[in-house]
């Protein structure tokens, strides 16, 4: 994890990108996720997992657009949502002014408590992040969450890195980290979950590979990390 007062630069490079693009992102994927039947299966799976263990909050980090936010809301999750992008933060809170999204890294977590949250939700946000890094962030994961407290995570399947210096007509520097299902999987176990479901789906007309769904559980009886 990173400890020192200097910003790395991926998480600079990653949010200046975001802002330029913000309006364009949400405007190309507005129809997510509830165009995709699949993804929707595993984020009301998420949330009824939650709902059944009890409820509570629940934190989706890389919130974006919110659009993911507000489909689980929807489903009566109590949830916010957290976005390195300012511009996507106050997008979000225009689309959907009845729920929360604040500013925010999933690199730096200390504002949350031990044991705080009852679920956490990382869809296509983990991928921005550089590979030495993941661990350190998942860790944090599991010390947030409350024993029995669940995790969902969505990634692009591989093991490239796709960079982009121009998007939607924007100039950006950005890095797409595809990530293999078992080595991830391997991670989490690594740092205490339990892994209760992986789905892995053909990629479909408008996206370039795989896409992996996992769902992942803090043994009941666990305290921190």
């Amino acid at each position: 994890m990173t400890t020192s007062h200097e910003e790395p630069s991926f998480l600079r490079d990653t949010r200046d990108s975001y802002n330029a693009i913000a309006a364009d992102y949400a405007e190309t994927f507005k129809n997510e996720p509830e165009g995709k039947p699949l993804t929707l299966a595993m984020l009301t799976a998420f949330a009824r997992t939650v709902a059944q263990d009890g409820g509570g909050p629940v934190v989706e980090f890389g919130s974006g657009p919110g659009r993911v936010t507000a489909y689980l809301d929807r489903l009566g999750t109590d949830i916010r949502g957290v976005d390195l992008s300012p511009s996507m933060v106050a997008l979000a809170r225009r689309t959907f002014p009845g729920l929360r999204f604040d500013e925010g890294s999933m690199t730096e977590l200390g504002g949350f408590a031990d044991g705080s949250l009852r679920g956490i939700v990382a869809w296509y946000s983990l991928i921005h992040i550089p590979a030495p890094e993941v661990p350190g962030v998942l860790a944090e994961f599991y010390r947030l969450l409350a024993p029995g407290g669940h995790l969902a995570v969505a990634f692009q399947v591989g093991e490239d890195v796709s960079s982009y210096t121009e998007a939607f007509g924007h100039s950006v520097s950005l890095d797409f980290r595809r990530m293999r299902p078992d080595l991830v999987t391997e991670q989490l176990r690594k740092v205490g979950f339990d892994v209760r479901a992986t789905m892995v789906r053909e990629a479909e007309p408008d996206e370039k590979t795989p896409q992996a769904h996992l769902l992942a559980r803090k043994p009941v009886g666990e305290a921190g990390a």
